[in-house]
């Protein structure tokens, strides 16, 4: 890990700042990844547009993701159970849980994500270019 940190490290991006990944229907903007966090985490906005599939059940052996509505109704897979989430909601997924997200509603869904420890956000290059042939599909 860095020395101390200073004023200069502070991280500051308005709306729609970061780097942005089309994925179809569905976007990511990392917000901050191993750049900024020397690989402690990622924080990025997951946007998906209304009846849209998320990226499909998975796992992280090693790695725990917090998700934070920030707009809309959210359906998160956390394990075995479909949680619905309004705007305002949190959930904490543990390294190893199978979970998936997903817009079912008719209004556009906006995600927080913070993956811990980062590093995830290197795979986002091949994920983008996987999605434009792979599109997630209306629901």
């Amino acid at each position: 890990m860095r020395g101390e940190r200073t004023e200069g490290d502070v991280l500051f991006l308005r709306p729609g700042e970061g780097r942005a990944y089309p994925l179809g229907r569905m976007s990511a903007v990392f917000k901050a990844d191993h750049g900024e966090t020397d690989c402690a985490y990622s924080v990025s906005e997951w946007w998906l547009d209304p009846r849209t599939t998320g990226p499909g059940a998975h796992a992280h052996d090693e790695n725990i993701e917090l998700f934070y509505v920030i707009e809309g109704i959210a359906s998160i897979l956390a394990g075995t159970e479909w949680l619905e989430a309004p705007a305002g909601s949190f959930i904490r997924i543990p390294a190893g849980v199978q979970h998936d997200f997903e817009n079912r509603t008719d209004r556009r869904v906006g995600l927080l994500n913070v993956f811990l420890p980062g590093g995830f956000e290197e795979n986002m290059p091949a994920i983008s270019k996987w999605f434009a042939g792979n599109p997630p599909v209306s629901r």
